[in-house]
């Protein structure tokens, strides 16, 4: 098995143990999540570069690298609806849009076609990354002592708060809204697989 393979498994066993954090009661456990998604995103990042610097593409890593990333963000945002800290509504539209372009591109396989990722598909999966960190940061930050009240509890701009929580609380929006529109985007503009034969 390849580099980039070796990666994108360990993003499955990293979810796992983020989750398995995420719901526990240790001692800086937050923060100990934070760690372990930030990794797992690390690894979603090399295990693409990696494979296209080396040509190492496999039909292995086509399949299992969208589907780790679906998986892991998916994860984290019905985790926070559990923990309170994300309202349920987000995350469905979140999941919905990723199982319904999932439908889409099983459905394409199927005709023989093959649909390449797009721009806004990209940029909504590097906000909805910024957005779990920052939900994260915002829920451990408080363990960091005067280190984390320093750098993520002063006002900024004169916004009252800590600059983190209204930094947080856009990052969801953006990360929802980025979401509806590259997935209703991509099923308008593929909209021939499954339309044609109604």
């Amino acid at each position: 098995m390849n580099l980039p393979n070796k990666l994108t498994l360990s993003r499955f066993v990293l979810t796992g143990a983020f989750l398995g954090i995420t719901f526990s009661r240790i001692p800086w456990h937050h923060t100990i999540a934070l760690v372990l998604f930030s990794a797992a995103s690390l690894t979603d990042y090399f295990d693409g570069r990696i494979a296209r610097r080396d040509k190492l593409v496999t039909n292995f890593g086509i399949l299992m690298d969208p589907l780790a990333d679906k998986i892991l963000t998916c994860s984290a945002f019905i985790a926070f609806v559990g923990l309170g800290l994300m309202p349920a509504w987000m995350a469905v539209i979140i999941v919905a849009r990723e199982l319904a372009i999932t439908g889409l591109r099983l459905l394409a396989a199927s005709k023989n076609v093959v649909l390449a990722a797009e721009g806004y598909g990209k940029h909504k999966t590097i906000f909805q990354i910024v957005a779990i960190i920052s939900i994260l940061v915002l829920a451990s930050y408080g363990d960091w002592g005067v280190v984390g009240k320093t750098v993520f509890g002063f006002q900024l701009f004169g916004v009252g708060g800590p600059w983190v929580v209204w930094f947080t609380e856009l990052s969801k929006w953006l990360a929802v809204g980025l979401t509806m529109l590259s997935g209703s985007l991509y099923l308008w503009r593929n909209r021939h697989l499954y339309l044609d034969d109604l």
